[in-house]
């Protein structure tokens, strides 16, 4: 049979390659579009096959191809081994249905996995899922591995990321690399811990050895030419994609930074346009508090949860006056403060009407809700704008659709291209950015 990739891991041999070796054929089926295209259609021929061995084999080169749906559904018809538990786990993970992964990953070391390995990938799914407490126990388990394993210092750096113990995830990253210089992951987060940190020599120096091996990883590829493109380097940060163009043709982060690095070249700066536009900014974050307001009007602002000029803006008189204990008293006075501004009441909802307009029922609406809790990465976003929302710690879209321009804008390098790209997709969902004028 016909090997599926140049590696020499055959899938679909009589007997099932190894986890180590399914873990080198997935590095390779991703090393470019072409090799992704082979073992897609290696997958497809194969795929009509019923016997529960095809089945299994089938349903982890889907997963391999990010198909996880399908490749559950091949895999539950394969028979029960360690790999068929831990790849439904895998693809349950991807689909975030933590609990469900946990349960395959214990059912995997009944099947003889190896429970060093389900204890890493339990900490990384219960990390996923927020659960941070599990994630240290499951860690903690492996103790006797400090200073042993890389996998053990990297993943226990990865929860000490989320817990935002910053300089604590930097020391492991580093012991990992010490026991295992190949260790890839544990390169990447350590450059990207010190791109996010603002160290962003010592960022491009742990990107350039990511890069140096073969295939390249894409993603230290992207973030690379985001770093020399807010340099000025567009010549550098072009071949950084179109190194990752070679093999990924139709990679569609890489195309649009491609456009974006284009764009850089010959972006023109209005700085008065932008010293009014500061100013705006300006007066719409002014704090309630740096007016003089009566006890009674500042009280029921603050219990309102009004806190700037803005967020008048976002309300109506009606909606004033609805409040316990807020009179006609009170909102001449609040009607006094924005005057002298030229503004008024409900001026940031007359101007909704330029944006996608989404029904204020619709939050209520469970589907709309399933919507905003979904992850802003399911907006596939340019590398630009989904590092700036990582800095602004925005993780769902709902988080998103409560950020204004000027908050986005205010994101060092941040520009105009990545903002109108946000509300493209967003508007695409019937979501636009807050507005406050």
């Amino acid at each position: 049979m016909e090997q599926t990739t140049e590696v020499g891991v055959n899938l679909f041999a009589d007997q099932l390659p190894s986890m180590e070796e399914l873990r080198t054929l997935s590095h390779a089926v991703h090393a470019s579009e072409a090799s992704q295209m082979k073992f897609a259609q290696h997958v497809e021929e194969n795929r009509s096959k019923t016997s529960a061995h095809t089945a299994l084999a089938t349903g982890i080169g889907l997963f391999m191809l990010g198909r996880y749906d399908e490749a559950m559904d091949k895999l539950r018809k394969g028979q029960d081994c360690r790999e068929k538990c831990m790849y439904l786990a895998f693809a349950l993970r991807r689909m975030r249905r933590f609990d469900e992964a946990i349960e395959q990953l214990q059912k995997a070391q009944h099947h003889g996995a190896e429970a060093m390995n389900v204890s890493f990938e339990k900490a990384a799914t219960y990390r996923q899922a927020g659960n941070l407490e599990a994630a240290a126990k499951e860690i903690h388990a492996c103790a006797n591995f400090e200073n042993v394993s890389a996998e053990y210092h990297y993943q226990l750096a990865r929860l000490q990321e989320a817990r935002g113990e910053y300089d604590a995830a930097l020391r492991n990253y580093q012991t990992a690399l010490h026991l295992a210089p190949g260790h890839q992951r544990a390169l990447f987060h350590m450059a990207y811990r010190y791109d996010l940190s603002g160290q962003e020599d010592t960022a491009i120096d742990t990107y350039k050895q990511v890069v140096s091996s073969s295939p390249a990883y894409v993603s230290a590829l992207l973030n690379l030419a985001v770093l020399y493109e807010d340099r000025g380097d567009f010549a550098k940060a072009a071949a950084c994609v179109d190194k990752v163009l070679e093999s990924h043709p139709n990679h569609p982060r890489a195309v649009l930074f491609k456009k974006d690095i284009e764009s850089s070249k010959t972006m023109f700066y209005d700085e008065e346009k932008e010293k009014k536009r500061t100013r705006k900014n300006q007066i719409l974050e002014t704090p309630i508090s740096d007016f003089e307001l009566s006890v009674r009007s500042r009280n029921c602002l603050r219990k309102m949860n009004i806190r700037t000029i803005g967020d008048l803006l976002n309300i109506t008189e009606a909606e004033l006056l609805s409040y316990k204990n807020f009179g006609e008293t009170s909102l001449r006075e609040i009607k006094a403060i924005l005057d002298q501004k030229n503004l008024h009441l409900g001026m940031a909802l007359e101007d909704k009407q330029f944006q996608a307009d989404v029904p204020a029922s619709s939050v209520e609406n469970p589907e709309n809700q399933g919507l905003m809790n979904k992850p802003v990465d399911d907006l596939q976003l340019s590398v630009r704008s989904r590092k700036c929302l990582q800095k602004l710690n925005l993780r769902t879209i709902g988080e998103l659709t409560r950020t204004t321009d000027a908050e986005l804008l205010g994101c060092k390098n941040f520009g105009v291209t990545s903002l109108n790209e946000i509300k493209r997709l967003l508007a695409n969902m019937g979501l636009s950015l807050r507005s406050l004028d």
